[in-house]
């Protein structure tokens, strides 16, 4: 039998606090994980945000309106491959009143050459393009409230108050991260042709995609110099800058997120440091006895270390193990269905969970180490002494 060996049947040589050290490592991974999930599904517009894109909003705030002939202004910029315009609607279902969904109004002809990872069949396409009350909606949406195709909704305005009707004309699915599954597009016309006279002819912001990633930068100075003359200042970004400036309202919960799972980490270090210390305190006499009969002080430094990264181990493969199915079957799948517009994927990302088990090992590893260097620091003739 190696000392490596003998290292990893220590483990077991207390059942049950090693079967309770397992479990609230396990339980940690799982709750690490959740929350690494939770960060990574609000960011994902951000994360995977297209490096073609461009977006062009208000200098002081995305809240306040452009006029509508920037549009027109931004596509004539050299550069620039296609522009489009969107207002937020912001609506709610009445029905349900406390969902959360984004709606926005859209230039529906140039629409689908700016997000071309939204997918829809070609027959809802055009019955979207050519109804003026229609309603493009994500599928995530669609089974949140079972809205199908061919149905008359009525949704309640916050932005532009009233009750306003729509005919759901299609259902998309997203190729890529960069676009959630439940939003709801309308005809920004419709919503033009509405509005009192001193709303008209107002935008939102305005959507680009650009001939040349490599020169997405120069293309949003030239876009801000063309426009900073005139009575609107404007500030163009990228759209991971754009998506992430949506989310600074969000910034205060983000940063406690992040301190909540550097404190699980923490309460997973003090559950496996608690676990390997006692072990160590209960064998002292035993590698009294080791030392007396020839083995080195790095020999006990293995038998602590292999037994620390055992448990390290096993806590982390059994938390992952939970944390899979846990995530994206179960709370996953509610949260993505029920809070699409919050979390639009809700999945465990593969590296996040190898994240969690290296963890897990690294820090067995980190607690492990002083009660290792004291273990091979002890006097022989002081370690038989000590009975346990």
């Amino acid at each position: 039998m190696t000392v490596a060996q003998i290292g990893l049947r220590n483990v077991w040589r207390n059942k049950g606090r090693a079967l309770l050290t397992v479990a609230g490592v396990a339980v940690a991974v799982v709750a690490f994980l959740l929350l690494r999930t939770v960060l990574s599904a609000w960011t994902a517009a951000a994360d995977y945000a297209a490096k073609d894109r461009l977006g062009t909003r208000h200098r002081v705030t995305f809240v306040l309106p452009l006029p509508l002939r920037y549009a027109d202004q931004i596509r004539q910029v050299p550069g620039v491959k296609h522009a489009s315009y969107a207002s937020w609607f912001g609506a709610k279902n009445p029905q349900n009143e406390s969902s959360f969904f984004g709606s926005m109004a859209v230039e529906t002809k140039t629409f689908f050459g700016i997000f071309d990872e939204i997918q829809v069949p070609e027959d809802q396409k055009q019955a979207w393009l050519t109804d003026r009350r229609g309603a493009l909606i994500g599928e995530n949406l669609a089974k949140q409230f079972g809205w199908k195709v061919g149905q008359k909704i009525v949704l309640q305005g916050t932005i532009y108050p009233g009750d306003w009707e729509f005919n759901i004309d299609a259902i998309y699915t997203a190729t890529r991260k960069s676009i959630d599954k439940s939003s709801l597009f309308l005809h920004w016309d419709y919503l033009n042709e509405s509005v009192p006279a001193q709303r008209k002819d107002q935008i939102g912001w305005v959507m680009t995609r650009v001939n040349n990633v490599s020169d997405a930068p120069n293309i949003a100075k030239r876009i801000d110099d063309v426009l900073g003359s005139q009575e609107v200042p404007t500030l163009t970004m990228d759209e991971h800058a754009m998506n992430t400036s949506f989310l600074g309202m969000l910034s205060a919960i983000l940063k406690a997120l992040d301190f909540v799972s550097v404190v699980i980490l923490v309460i997973m270090s003090l559950i496996l440091g608690n676990t390997i210390a006692m072990g160590v305190r209960e064998r002292t006499h035993e590698y009294g006895v080791l030392r007396a009969i020839g083995f080195l002080p790095m020999h006990l430094v293995t038998f602590i270390m292999g037994e620390a990264v055992a448990i390290g181990i096993l806590g982390g493969l059994v938390g992952t193990a939970l944390a899979v199915p846990l995530i994206n079957q179960g709370v996953g799948r509610f949260l993505e269905e029920n809070m699409g517009g919050f979390f639009p994927y809700f999945k465990l990302a593969p590296a996040d969970a190898v994240g969690g088990c290296v963890l897990a090992v690294a820090l067995a590893c980190i607690v492990a180490a002083i009660p290792a260097y004291q273990a091979s620091k002890l006097n022989t003739i002081d370690a038989l002494r000590r009975v346990g």
